[in-house]
């Protein structure tokens, strides 16, 4: 078992990288886990108050839970993975379960922050792309798929996104194997990331 995490500021690109990645794996080697499935249950709190929380500071993160989970894949054994909505800004009723594959895919913008599932990765990338070019695509995905407005999606960009980013996220570069520049296709960092994942597959066989 292969296990990579993929890392990078909020709009960088993380997701297009996954999908080049993917699409180049028979679909039952490879399973994707995203971070955003692992905030915290806030059931216990109201839609004004989980709406005031910081989102991108690590504590939002239920990171126990996806260590767990990751030991659980490790050791050949499915779980139920949770499921998130970002209207709610909480956790939903439901789960989806997930099998061990070859290939794990963890994604998320915090997933290095983390020491214990950072030592889990055998493969650590983070995306990078300039903070102007994410802030346009998070403004264009937050409006058209999460139901926000420009005005709360700018104040929630300049007093937690980005001191978030600065404090937490852009320091984590320093523990990636691999930096991927996504201002356009990077077909050959993709390229290489995918002749790793096969030569190191092809090791274990």
């Amino acid at each position: 078992m292969l296990i990579i995490g993929i890392a990078g500021g909020t709009g960088s690109g993380k997701t297009t990288v996954v999908e080049q990645i993917v699409e180049q794996l028979p679909t039952d080697e490879v399973v994707v886990i995203s971070q955003d499935s692992y905030y915290k249950d806030l059931s216990h709190l109201s839609f004004e108050d989980r709406v005031a929380i910081n989102f991108d500071h690590p504590q939002a993160i239920d990171f126990d839970l996806l260590v767990r989970h990751l030991q659980k894949l490790r050791n050949g054994n499915s779980f139920e993975q949770p499921v998130y909505s970002f209207k709610e800004h909480n956790r939903t009723s439901e789960t989806v379960l997930t099998h061990p594959k070859k290939v794990i895919i963890v994604e998320g913008i915090l997933i290095l922050t983390h020491p214990e599932i950072r030592d889990m990765f055998d493969i650590k990338v983070y995306v990078h792309a300039d903070s102007d070019e994410r802030l346009i695509r998070r403004l264009k995905r937050d409006i058209a798929d999460r139901g926000r407005d420009l005005e709360e999606v700018l104040h929630r960009y300049q007093t937690t996104l980005k001191p978030m980013h600065q404090q937490f996220i852009e320091p984590t570069k320093e523990f990636a194997d691999i930096i991927v520049p996504t201002n356009r296709y990077n077909t050959v960092a993709v390229n290489l990331i995918r002749n790793i994942i096969h030569q190191k597959l092809e090791q274990e066989t």
